[in-house]
């Protein structure tokens, strides 16, 4: 009767750690989400800037090029212009030597023609591309923004909410450790700073579930009799028996 009553004491005590744990990890998860969530929120937010840099990029690249085409087209007409003015001069040549001269004229006015009839092509073209750009841009951009947006909104609600949740779990916490005993306490909480991850685990395979170091037989049937607290002798976790995962 004696053993029996020991062994409920112990197994409420495991009981109470591995709540312990779960809320433990629970905290630490609230706590890495403060840096987590805001990298995950910077991210979307450059998302939308990059798609939104592209767009106006785009934007101002078209307005460039119309502008250029435009004082091309002007150009053009100038010089189309003076080529007919050149042209009707040519009635009125009187010496070889003004014939020359005029010819002169006339075949560099030409050149900058096709020059710049050339270039207003390869303007023309491009303005056509920045434009087909700028539709699947604009409504990239807009999607981004719609799910970006959408998530932002989700991340900031978690971070809004950590808080409290942070709060309530601590209040749990401190409701449970004062139903352990210190002495256990004080092995978890070593266990827990020094090691890192679970500080409760479970034999597996007659072996430790962290570190999987092999267990006597004899320190395995203590541990099954539940009747206190036993610790891995190699990374001193503290240990239990459950029958789905310790066989």
């Amino acid at each position: 009767m004696v053993n029996a009553g020991k062994e409920s004491v112990m197994q409420n005590q495991l009981e109470l750690l591995l709540k312990l744990q779960v809320i433990d990890y629970d905290l630490g998860e609230l706590e890495r989400s403060k840096e987590y969530l805001p990298d995950m929120m910077g991210n979307l937010r450059r998302e939308i800037e990059e798609s939104q840099n592209r767009y106006d990029t785009a934007v101002k690249e078209l307005d460039e090029a119309r502008v250029k085409q435009n004082n091309l087209e002007i150009d053009v007409e100038a010089k189309e212009a003076d080529l007919q003015k050149f042209q009707q001069q040519m009635m009125s040549i009187k010496t070889n030597r003004e014939y020359d001269a005029l010819v002169s004229e006339i075949d560099n006015v030409k050149e900058t023609i096709s020059n710049k009839e050339t270039e207003l092509l390869e303007t023309i073209e491009l303005a056509t591309e920045l434009e087909k750009n700028i539709a699947e841009y604009q409504e990239k951009l807009e999607q981004v923004k719609e799910n970006n947006n959408r998530q932002l909104a989700i991340l900031q609600e978690k971070i809004d909410s950590i808080g409290d949740k942070t709060s309530g779990k601590k209040d749990e916490r401190k409701q449970l450790t004062t139903a352990i005993p210190k002495p256990v306490m004080s092995v978890y909480e070593r266990v827990r700073k020094g090691k890192g991850g679970a500080a409760v685990v479970s034999v597996k395979h007659r072996a430790c579930g962290a570190c999987y170091k092999a267990l006597t037989p004899k320190k395995i049937q203590d541990i099954r009799k539940a009747d206190r607290i036993l610790t891995c002798d190699n990374c001193g976790r503290l240990l239990y028996w459950d029958d789905k995962e310790s066989h």
